[in-house]
């Protein structure tokens, strides 16, 4: 990455990072908004990127990661947008028009789960692999794929959080997803955490926090074993709040193992460095936007 003035812009559900730099090593400038109504959240970001613009000089692109689902094919007339969401209010509004107009300068967009696997394939816990998969657990869940040095981009974004798992054994829990019930996000996401246990992880504790630790360890290595089946990743990294559970990373490392049963047989697959916690933290998303708007600036 060379040392240019970049945006960038993490659009997540109940907050905004937005910073300016180069890279993770080099931000000359970073704030925080909550996210509220479209109009004025997106004022405010803008309003914050042309203080910089006065303030340092111009940016040479801007990188906008953004929670979903959003049009991501540059032929459709409403690429840029974010599409179905079921947040209040943001159903089909244009981020990256307001952007690019304000600023007039190239502009990124992908979705924050590819960002943030951007992100960590840079600077972070995936640097130097070629495919890999970065998954979130948190109020939901979702996974951005590296192949082969590619984020996989199709009709739209590849929505591995409802992917179907088997139910745990003694788990009558039905699920939270409003689409699919019990699909992955419907049964290990902080939602389905704080349904099942009827308070949020954070304020588990005792014998039924190392109970909800058990069990989304076995839910996530059941999804996880449809991801290391599909796409044959060199390594998975998993962000989110959720991942603050005691002892998480090791039990879904051991029951990965079982659930892979011996198939295909990869010493790689029972490796501590396979399953690993992101390497930038809270930074990946934001990072990843860097990413995002150097690609921007290089089309």
């Amino acid at each position: 990455m060379t040392s240019v003035r970049l945006g960038a812009v993490e659009l997540g559900g109940t907050k905004v990072i937005c910073l300016v730099g180069s890279d993770p090593g080099h931000i000359v400038a970073q704030t925080r908004i909550a996210t509220g109504k479209p109009a004025e959240t997106l004022a405010q970001v803008l309003a914050f990127l042309q203080r910089e613009v006065s303030r340092g000089g111009p940016l040479a692109a801007i990188g906008i990661a953004s929670f979903g689902p959003l049009e991501l094919r540059r032929s459709h007339p409403r690429h840029g947008f974010i599409t179905r969401s079921p947040k209040p209010g943001w159903a089909y509004v244009d981020v990256v028009g307001p952007a690019r107009r304000a600023l007039g300068v190239p502009v990124g967009f992908d979705t924050d789960v590819n960002a943030a696997a951007l992100g960590e394939g840079r600077w972070g816990a995936a640097r130097g692999l070629d495919t890999f998969v970065y998954l979130t657990v948190g109020t939901g869940i979702g996974a951005g794929a590296v192949v082969q040095g590619r984020i996989i981009h199709g009709l739209g974004h590849p929505e591995m959080g409802h992917l179907s798992v088997p139910h745990q054994p003694g788990d009558h829990f039905t699920g939270q997803c409003p689409f699919h019930g019990d699909c992955w996000e419907g049964m290990a996401s902080g939602a389905a955490v704080a349904a099942r246990w009827d308070r949020p992880a954070e304020q588990l504790d005792g014998d039924t926090l190392r109970a909800a630790a058990r069990l989304e360890a076995g839910y996530l290595a059941a999804g996880l074993r449809n991801i290391v089946y599909t796409i044959a990743p060199q390594r998975i990294v998993i962000g989110g709040s959720v991942t603050a559970l005691p002892e998480l990373f090791p039990l879904v490392r051991a029951d990965l193992r079982e659930a892979l049963a011996g198939y295909p047989g990869l010493g790689e697959h029972g490796a501590e460095d396979f399953v690993v916690p992101p390497a930038l933290g809270p930074l990946a998303g934001p990072a990843g936007a860097l990413v995002l708007a150097h690609r921007a600036m290089a089309t």
